[in-house]
């Protein structure tokens, strides 16, 4: 008699151990800039965000020059680096994914391993990371800061 192992065969068999390795073996974890995606779906990761489109983030006036402010749950960061000139970038940091935790001096910086991005164009200005925070698309209606 001939025996065929099939995929589900070798999950069967290895249990909750061999799960457990499996899905291990699948994360991240390195101290590397691979340029992973992140988890959700499609739609998101094409858009860069996860807020929906035309959401109001903040008047002008909350948006400091010379500085910019983190919007955590929409996963977006909008400068100002000169008066009147708004920018936006992806508040998750492209070396491991952490979240971006402030801005100063004309940096938006990440505490996780220290990265830093230029306010005006989201280009690395300190690594670890290699690769500058994507653009968001905001529009400024009047006093109003919108998600794109």
């Amino acid at each position: 008699m001939t025996t065929s192992t099939t995929r589900r065969t070798v999950l069967l068999a290895t249990g909750a151990t061999g799960a457990a390795a499996l899905v291990a073996a699948c994360g991240g974890g390195g101290d590397d800039d691979s340029g992973s995606t992140p988890t959700g779906s499609a739609t998101d990761q094409e858009a860069g965000t996860s807020a929906p489109a035309g959401q109001e983030l903040a008047s002008t006036d909350e948006i400091p020059v010379g500085g910019g402010k983190i919007f955590k749950d929409e996963e977006v960061v909008v400068t100002q680096p000169e008066q009147g000139q708004f920018k936006a970038f992806s508040a998750i940091c492209t070396h491991q994914r952490c979240t971006v935790a402030s801005v100063s001096d004309g940096t938006i910086n990440c505490v996780c391993h220290g990265s830093k991005f230029r306010i005006a164009d989201g280009s690395v200005a300190h690594g670890p990371a290699t690769r500058p925070l994507p653009a968001e698309q905001i529009t400024v209606e009047g006093n109003s800061v919108r998600l794109t």
